[in-house]
């Protein structure tokens, strides 16, 4: 009788166990950036014009893109709805970037990871962003994150096999970050103006004081590679989400 009862109960214990885990708050790796003074911008494109310099201060910034896993963790706990599953991937990988998400999303994630772990998260500033992904202080002058041949480090239109791909798969740039060019792309807080550059402060810029579009960076897994140069700008409603649209967070020292 007593044998008969003991499997009933693991498996009880199993099943709730599996719950427990899947709400554990996942915190996610950071990478410290030292702040410095950069030359914003570039003479490729229009809106990002004109080529000006920016002074950060020093803050830390997810070393991957917040992946499914992690955001997965964040929905379970909250009942935040994840988005869609029907990805380019044939559905979710716990080990790629989430992807098909909207900026509203991206900041609940960010409100959440500071309610469970008493932080400041938050989505990059488009200053911020660029100044990682050219390597912060290390920065060696590259055209994408890390390199001047994506292929060695972003998925892209010519690469992916049209979908994404596991983060971290790629070379890192200088300070230790992958995938800043492409396979998702990237919120920003920054409201988007495609003269913002003509009198943006020079330090530590935050973008319009409104707008109707947030800035997205970093482009992604079925975009061109010349969308993917680390100072190429991309702008989105914030309520639409897409396939191709994740996040990373930041969180000042």
């Amino acid at each position: 009788m007593k044998v008969s009862l003991v499997l009933p109960v693991l498996i009880i214990a199993f099943i709730n166990n599996i719950g427990v885990y899947a709400q554990v708050p996942i915190k996610p790796p950071m990478v410290s950036v030292e702040g410095g003074t950069f030359s914003m911008g570039s003479n490729q494109s229009e809106d990002e014009k004109p080529i000006h310099s920016v002074t950060v201060s020093s803050f830390s910034i997810g070393k991957y893109e917040v992946t499914v896993e992690e955001y997965k963790a964040f929905c379970n706990a909250t009942n935040h709805p994840m988005p869609n599953d029907w990805t380019p991937s044939g559905g979710w990988i716990d080990t790629h970037p989430i992807a098909n998400i909207k900026f509203n999303d991206a900041l609940a994630y960010c409100n959440w990871l500071n309610d469970v772990f008493n932080g400041n998260y938050r989505l990059p500033t488009e200053a911020e962003w660029e100044y990682a992904a050219r390597g912060g202080d290390k920065k060696s002058g590259y055209i994408y994150s890390g390199s001047d041949n994506l292929d060695k480090v972003g998925f892209y239109g010519d690469n992916s096999s049209g979908r994404t791909h596991n983060v971290g798969s790629k070379k890192s740039n200088e300070l230790g970050l992958y995938d800043m060019s492409g396979n998702v792309w990237e919120w920003c807080q920054d409201w988007y103006n495609d003269t913002y550059y003509s009198n943006s402060p020079g330090s530590n810029p935050r973008g319009p004081s409104s707008g109707y579009y947030h800035v997205l960076r970093g482009g992604a897994w079925g975009i061109a590679a010349a969308n993917c140069r680390v100072t190429s700008r991309y702008e989105s409603g914030p309520d639409y989400r897409n396939l191709n649209r994740g996040f990373r967070v930041v969180s000042p020292y």
